[in-house]
């Protein structure tokens, strides 16, 4: 009782702890996958390659309610589409464990990616309207945190019991578990905190504008492609880090381990540190930061004048690219305005989705047809073309 009047009392503060809770949820599911893959199939008697139909699967429940998180939440507001799509996903997840045919699981994927597109649109939405960047590049940081943890738990299912299904059960209940508190927490999420009784501005949650009058901006559909390229890069990346080092430059596979994992640690603190600085620097001028040193370390990539360069390159990378995905979310109603940025946030992070699935593919076939080298390069024009895109954007925005 002591804990509800707490919350009650500082409904700011316990928002932002839950949304960050709900990101460490969110990140979960994506770290217990690669290491329950190899029981998942054994189980199911299925080929090593059946995993693209459980990731397809999911990417299109993904895309459809991140597309959609603007009018969702118009409709619904943001705590009972938070709610409601924390109880998707958490059944979906525990559908997993109880399914006995591999299609069945694939079915349920769709669930698990349509709860997890709205909770990632839909809380990004909400802290870019209510807070400022810092809280953001946090939020973006617990992603992060929930990406380890669900490593470490699916670890010691597989490990210590022999059963991946554990590890899924657990994540699955952390999910109901979380979408109760967002039932419990729903009046605090449409509340209107006005100081000395007057009247605040219209938040961009707050703008029911219709998706076809968004969709005409040519603005938004700037701010879209920013984040196709954006995560298509950060992904390229993480995937092909470990397999350029190993088979292209000679690099110790477990050295090469080290390396690639480092690109995740610098990405991780990156976003941390950044939200102790956003604010002060400015969106803008953090974008051009992030951008100019992630240029400079695939550029040292490319050149490799020596082995320990590529480890300073791939930690370089991650660290520098870390803020701009939440950056870009803090800057949208300034690049498309405040009554599209609802709308608008949703549809980047259904790009950043597509990105991610389709870009490391296109850099695999280079690489398959012309050589393992070729990543560094992909890596230089993707991050050139980010650059004037990004300037192309805010010109674009700053018109009347």
């Amino acid at each position: 009782m002591r804990i509800w009047t707490r919350i009650k009392d500082h409904p700011k503060t316990s928002l932002v702890v839950l949304a960050y809770v709900a990101f460490i949820a969110l990140g979960m599911p994506d770290g217990v996958l690669g290491i329950a893959w190899p029981s998942i199939r054994a189980g199911f008697s299925i080929p090593l390659d059946a995993v693209g139909l459980l990731l397809a699967a999911t990417v299109t429940g993904y895309l459809t309610t991140s597309f959609l998180s603007g009018p969702l939440t118009a409709r619904l507001g943001v705590g009972k589409l938070l709610a409601a799509s924390c109880a998707v996903t958490g059944a979906g997840l525990i559908g997993y464990t109880l399914v006995p045919a591999w299609w069945m699981m694939v079915v349920l994927g769709v669930a698990a990616g349509l709860g997890a597109g709205a909770i990632d649109a839909g809380l990004n939405t909400y802290v870019a309207a209510h807070f400022g960047e810092g809280l953001m590049q946090w939020l973006h940081a617990s992603w992060g945190v929930g990406v380890t943890l669900g490593s470490v738990l699916m670890t010691l299912a597989v490990t210590g019991l022999n059963a991946w299904r554990v590890g899924y059960a657990v994540v699955g209940v952390f999910q109901l578990a979380l979408g109760a508190c967002f039932v419990l927490t729903l009046p605090m999420w449409g509340r209107k905190d006005a100081p000395g009784g007057g009247e605040q501005p219209k938040r961009l949650t707050e703008y029911k504008t219709p998706l076809g009058e968004t969709l005409r901006r040519p603005s938004v559909w700037l701010s879209v492609l920013l984040f196709l390229l954006y995560t298509g890069c950060e992904a390229s990346l993480g995937t092909w880090a470990y397999t350029l080092l190993v088979e292209s430059r000679g690099t110790h596979p477990w050295m090469a381990g080290l390396w690639t994992g480092s690109y995740w640690a610098t990405f991780t603190v990156g976003r941390g540190v950044a939200g102790l600085y956003a604010r002060r620097l400015g969106v803008e001028l953090l974008m051009r930061c992030s951008l100019s040193a992630a240029l400079l370390g695939a550029v040292l990539l490319w050149w490799n004048p020596a082995s320990v360069a590529n480890l300073v390159a791939v930690a370089l990378i991650g660290c520098a690219i870390a803020p701009i995905f939440p950056a870009l979310i803090s800057g949208t109603s300034r690049r498309v305005g405040v009554r599209h940025a609802a709308n608008t946030i949703g549809m980047q992070v259904a790009a950043g989705s597509l990105g991610m699935a389709l870009i490391p593919g296109l850099v695999g076939i280079l690489a398959r047809r012309v050589s393992l080298e070729v990543v560094p390069v992909c890596l230089i024009v993707l991050l050139a073309g980010l650059s004037g895109l990004y300037a192309l954007a805010v010109k674009v925005g700053s018109r009347p």
